[in-house]
């Protein structure tokens, strides 16, 4: 591969740098330095700056949009992960032998309206922003669900809000 193409690669590997790319934040000679020690670029820094350069005048610029959603939270849930008895009520969500429960020590934070995968990308990088711990996360028709502990709900909640507000346009090169 030519140096360009191994300088895109780079980028796209590293989310963060290709939407600081995209919003015309980055640095290009910090990051091309960067970039050729964190990625093993055979290059030297400025000809990787180079190739920051042109790749950024490709990419459509960076873009959010406002999501449509009620958002909620739901306290006293909890993760089983495995048999349930059956006169226990249903799961809210499941995943795999892991089944969320309406009894435990942890809060669901659930969005229902316009969601979707990129929507809880959103969320998940706004909660780990405030070191809030996710146990669980998914998405699936029109909800979102992130279970964090029952301290960090209000947090999580406002969290969620602000990511529905701005969620990154999906148009990736």
């Amino acid at each position: 591969m030519s140096l360009a193409a191994d300088t895109r690669e780079a980028v796209r590997s590293r989310p963060f740098v290709l939407d600081a790319l995209r919003a015309g934040l980055l640095n290009h000679s910090a990051a091309a330095a960067w970039l050729v020690k964190a990625a093993d670029l055979d290059g030297n820094p400025d000809a990787v700056a180079a190739a920051l350069r042109r790749f950024r005048e490709e990419l459509p610029a960076y873009a959010t949009e406002t999501r449509t959603a009620t958002v909620s939270m739901r306290s006293g849930v909890g993760l089983s992960d495995g048999e349930t008895d059956s006169d226990a009520p249903d799961p809210l969500i499941r995943v795999g032998d892991v089944a969320l429960v309406p009894e435990g020590d942890r809060t669901a934070v659930v969005a229902t309206g316009g969601v979707d995968a990129a929507a809880l990308a959103a969320a998940l990088r706004r909660l780990a922003a405030r070191d809030a711990g996710v146990a669980a996360a998914g998405v699936a028709g029109d909800a979102l669900v992130c279970v964090v502990g029952r301290r960090d709900g209000p947090d999580a909640v406002r969290a969620v809000e602000a990511a529905l507000d701005a969620v990154p346009a999906v148009d990736r090169p």
